[in-house]
C-alpha cells in the first residue's frame, strides 16, 4: 500500500478500537472523517469503511470544515445533526450562542428552537425585502404601527377620495409624506399598511363609518399582545417539527404498539374529525406517507397505496388518523384547545415527540377553556401574529 493508503488505514482502525473500548463523540468522528478526507478518500469510501451511512459523512464533513460549528461539538459535546444546523445561521453569533444552550440544556427542544430560528430569520428576510421596495418607491418606513389613534398619520384605509372612492395605494404613490408599516405574520407572509400625513392636502377625506380614534393600548394589553405573538409564531415553527417527525414515525417498519388502539379510538371518539377530514380528502394523511393529495375527480392515492402494498394497510390507516388531529389543528389551538387536540398532543408525547413549550399549553389545559393565562415563549414586542 501507498503511504496515503496506510494513514488512512490507521485512522480507520483507530476508529473501530475507540469504539470499541469507548464510543466516539461525534466531535472525535467528524474529525476523523475530515482526516481520511484529507488522505484523499472519498465519501463513498469513507462510509464503506467504516460502515456508516454517506449522509452522515457528508454531514461530519460540513461540519469539520465550519469553524463555528467545529468548534462548538467539541466545545460543547453537541450531536452531528445539532452542529449541522449551527451552518445555516452562520455570521448571527447570538442566535448560535442560543442554539447552543437549548442543545447543551434542554436537548429535547432543539429541533423546535432551530425551526423558530429559521422561521424568524426567513421572516426578517421578508420584512427587509418588503421594507426596501417601500423605500426604493419613495416612502418612510414606519417602525411601529401608528394605530387608529395616532394623530400625525392617518391609514389610508379609512380615506375616500373627492368623489368618495377609497383611496388605494395607487392614489399615493407619488403623494408627499406617505409611509408605511410592514408587519409579518406567524404564517411567514409580510402585510403592508399605508399611510398618509397630510390627507387634506392631497385632497381626502376620512369616510362616515370610521371609528373614532381610541387611546393606546395599557400595559396589560401590550404583554397580552406579545404572548399572543410570540405563542402563534412558536406554533407555526412547533407545526413544522410535529409533521416532519410524523413523516418519520410513519416510514418506519415497526408502528407503535398501541397503533391499532390510536386508530380505533380516532374511529369512535374522534370520529367527528375523523369524518370531516375525510370528506374533505384528508390532504395531510397523503402528505404524512409522501404523496400529493388526490385531485376531486382522481381516485384516492391512499387506494393505490394500499393495492401496491398490503402490508402497509395499518400505516395508512394510522395516517387517516393522525392526518384528521392535524387538520384541526391551527395556531388557535393552543389557545383554545379541543379534547382532540389534548387526546392527539398527549399521544405524541407519549410516542416521544418532545413537544415545544407552546404545545405543552394544549396538555396542561383540562377544560377546554381559554389558555391565555399560561406561559408564552420568549416574546418579540416587535413582531406580528
Amino acid at each position: 500500500m501507498d503511504a496515503d493508503g496506510l494513514t488512512a488505514q490507521r485512522i480507520v482502525q483507530q476508529m473501530v478500537e475507540n469504539d470499541q473500548r469507548e464510543a466516539l463523540t461525534d466531535g472525535d468522528r467528524a474529525a476523523a472523517f475530515q482526516q481520511l478526507a484529507f488522505e484523499g478518500l472519498s465519501v463513498t469510501a469513507i462510509a464503506r469503511r467504516t460502515g456508516t451511512k454517506q449522509k452522515q459523512v457528508k454531514t461530519a464533513l460540513a461540519v469539520a470544515e465550519n469553524r463555528a460549528a467545529a468548534n462548538a461539538i467539541q466545545e460543547h459535546q453537541l450531536t452531528l445533526d445539532q452542529a449541522a444546523v449551527l451552518i445555516e445561521f452562520d455570521g448571527e453569533d447570538e442566535l448560535r450562542s442560543d442554539l447552543i444552550q437549548v442543545a447543551t440544556t434542554d436537548p429535547a427542544q432543539f429541533a423546535h428552537a432551530a425551526q423558530r430560528a429559521r422561521d424568524e430569520k426567513s421572516r426578517a428576510k421578508t420584512k427587509a425585502d418588503a421594507e426596501a421596495d417601500l423605500e426604493g418607491r419613495g416612502y418612510l418606513i414606519l417602525d411601529v404601527d401608528p394605530g387608529y389613534y395616532d394623530t400625525e398619520y392617518t391609514r389610508i384605509s379609512e380615506l375616500l377620495t373627492a368623489d368618495d372612492q377609497r383611496v388605494t395605494v395607487e392614489n399615493i404613490e407619488n403623494l408627499d409624506g406617505r409611509a408605511a408599516h410592514v408587519r409579518i405574520y406567524a404564517d411567514g407572509d409580510a402585510n403592508i399598511s399605508y399611510f398618509l400625513r397630510d390627507p387634506k392636502a392631497a385632497g381626502f377625506h376620512t369616510y362616515g363609518g370610521t371609528q373614532p380614534k381610541s387611546g393606546p393600548m395599557t400595559d396589560e394589553e401590550k404583554a397580552e399582545r406579545r404572548t399572543l405573538i410570540a405563542n402563534n409564531k412558536a406554533w407555526a415553527s412547533a407545526e413544522i417539527v410535529r409533521r416532519e417527525w410524523l413523516t418519520t414515525l410513519l416510514s418506519r417498519k415497526a408502528l407503535p404498539k398501541n397503533a391499532a388502539v390510536v386508530i380505533a379510538k380516532g374511529l369512535t371518539i374522534h370520529r367527528q374529525s375523523i369524518s370531516t377530514a375525510a370528506r374533505e380528502g384528508n390532504e395531510h394523511a397523503h402528505r404524512l406517507l409522501g404523496l400529493e393529495p388526490s385531485g376531486y375527480f382522481e381516485n384516492d392515492k391512499l387506494v393505490a397505496l394500499l393495492e401496491q402494498n398490503p402490508g402497509k394497510a395499518q400505516h395508512v390507516a394510522l395516517a387517516v388518523v393522525l392526518g384528521a388531529c392535524e387538520s384541526v389543528t391551527s395556531k388557535q389551538t393552543w389557545r383554545y384547545p379541543s379534547s382532540t387536540n389534548r387526546d392527539y398532543f398527549t399521544q405524541l408525547a407519549a410516542w416521544g415527540y418532545g413537544l415545544s413549550d407552546v404545545e405543552q399549553i394544549v396538555t396542561a389545559s383540562e377544560d377546554g377553556s381559554t389558555s391565555e393565562d399560561a406561559g408564552s415563549v420568549s416574546a418579540d414586542p416587535g413582531a406580528a401574529d
